[in-house]
């Protein structure tokens, strides 16, 4: 039998078991919840709502969680576009960073393989002119 791998150490592992607890009452049926966009027509407000509550009050309920969806909708799309835009520069920035980091090496890179070309180059030559 085989023992258990240890997983490696990113990954993350349970390290304890939480017990639900016992409900003292029997739980009823969820009720449907509907879509955050779903605005329900006046027809439907005056026919489900409470017929001693105002008409207005249920429209100003609606309006305000209307409004409240738009304004959320309005804000994430100007944070998409912000983090979008940070993010951008914050990669170019490292991006330039560590090309500039690659330059000298690349220069002492360059500068080995040509030295090495040209040496191998004038070697031939000269080992073309005079055979021995």
């Amino acid at each position: 039998m085989q023992t258990p791998r240890t997983p490696p150490r990113f990954v993350p592992t349970l390290t304890e078991v939480v017990q639900n607890e016992p409900v003292s009452s029997p739980m009823s049926p969820p009720e449907p919840v509907a879509p955050a966009a779903f605005v329900p027509a006046l027809s439907q407000l005056s026919a489900e709502s409470d017929p001693t509550a105002e008409p207005k009050a249920m429209l100003d309920v609606v309006a305000t969680e209307t409004l409240e969806d738009q304004i959320i909708h309005r804000v994430m799309q100007r944070v998409d576009l912000s983090l979008e835009q940070r993010l951008q520069q914050a990669v170019s920035a490292m991006v330039l960073a560590q090309t500039q980091l690659l330059v000298p090496r690349l220069r002492e890179e360059i500068e080995f393989v040509v030295r090495q070309s040209v040496s191998d180059a004038v070697a031939d030559e000269l080992a073309t002119r005079n055979p021995r």
